[in-house]
């Protein structure tokens, strides 16, 4: 499949998402809510190292989306991810989001972004052989 030079920017702009997330906010630790919110779901002990290991996975999450390889799983994979974790932080962790339980709407928004990128988008762009 060919992509659009818009959607590679898309693409580029989800794979910093994760990247940022993972580096700065978890494991450079520059926003300590994010262990705050892993050591309330977890508990106390031991969220220091779970934290940083969601930073490193979510670096990890980065690459894939740069690497392209199965696109599609990843893009899977990404939106699970995010739904999941958003209804867990919705639940145990309301006080502590950026933006409380409007924090759904983004997640929603990212979700939707993800899933128009990878699936919608590129059948507009497919090659037909």
């Amino acid at each position: 499949m060919i992509r659009s030079n818009t959607n590679k920017i898309i693409i580029l702009l989800i794979a910093s998402v994760w990247l940022v997330n993972g580096l700065f906010c978890k494991v450079l630790n520059l926003v300590p809510r994010h262990q705050e919110i892993v050591e309330r779901i977890i508990g106390n002990q031991n969220s220091e190292t779970f934290t940083v290991i969601i930073g490193v996975l979510e670096i990890i999450m980065a690459v894939w989306i740069l690497s392209n390889y199965k696109s599609k799983l990843n893009a899977i994979v990404q939106m699970v991810i995010v739904a999941t974790m958003n209804i867990i932080e919705i639940i145990l962790t309301p006080d502590l989001l950026l933006w409380g339980k409007f924090n759904s709407i983004f997640a929603l928004l990212f979700i939707a972004i993800v899933y128009y990128s990878y699936f919608k988008q590129n059948q507009k762009h497919a090659v037909i052989s």
